[in-house]
């Protein structure tokens, strides 16, 4: 079986879809297998009477390894809130265990390359007891860590950066996400990270980059993991 990472981010639209995505379909460019899934999701409409979360359904119909939505996203909840507490409010429970025998089901398919994208940032609730990174540690992958450059990133992602390596997970690297057009001092921030985390930058990507533009910078972060 091929690489496993677990994507996490310093916060919520942070851009973990765009970066899943794009490895996904550059891996699938230089023929790999490559898997999607997101064990969770929160924010979904009906589509055909079902619910379909916009984010899973992309990262479905970017793996090149084609699965039944129900496998890329076995738990989809209506309302745009924290997952725990959309669960609550649907009279459901969500347990590590439980999306880990999704996952491990789902991962069973041969595969090159599998993501698995994690909601929101790194300590995200399931329950009143578990968070969504206690699923990362019983996967055990290593982690790619989606920065969100904006004011405050500095603070998001060294903090994210010390809970995920306190919590037994190799940092396999982080990207840079967007900025370049709105964050002061963007190259002197970029720079900052650089020398604080103790992970390698795998790459610098832009929401306003072309798609030639993205393609390129997207193989390049491929070729490093």
């Amino acid at each position: 079986m091929g690489k496993k990472f677990f994507v996490t981010a310093t916060d919520t639209d942070a851009g973990k879809t765009y970066v899943t995505t794009g490895l996904l379909r550059a891996a699938g460019r230089a023929g790999l297998r490559s898997l999607g899934l997101k064990p969770i999701a929160a924010g979904a409409d009906k589509v055909d009477g079902v619910l379909r979360n916009d984010d899973a359904l992309l990262i479905q119909t970017s793996s090149s390894v084609q699965l039944p939505y129900e496998q890329v996203n076995p738990v989809v909840l209506a309302p745009a809130i924290a997952p725990h507490i959309a669960a609550a409010d649907e009279g459901r429970l969500v347990t590590v265990s439980r999306l880990e025998g999704y996952l491990k089901g789902a991962l069973l398919t041969p595969n090159d390359l599998a993501l698995i994208e994690g909601a929101g940032g790194w300590r995200v609730p399931l329950n009143d007891r578990e968070m969504l990174s206690d699923l990362a540690k019983s996967l055990g992958f290593p982690v790619i860590l989606v920065v969100n450059m904006k004011l405050g990133c500095l603070n998001h992602a060294l903090l994210s950066a010390e809970a995920i390596v306190r919590d037994g997970l190799p940092l396999a690297g982080w990207v840079a996400n967007g900025g370049q057009e709105s964050m002061p001092r963007y190259e002197e921030n970029l720079a900052s990270l650089q020398a604080l985390l103790s992970a390698p930058l795998l790459g610098t990507l832009s929401w306003q980059d072309d798609v030639t533009k993205s393609n390129k910078e997207f193989d390049h972060i491929l070729a490093q993991l």
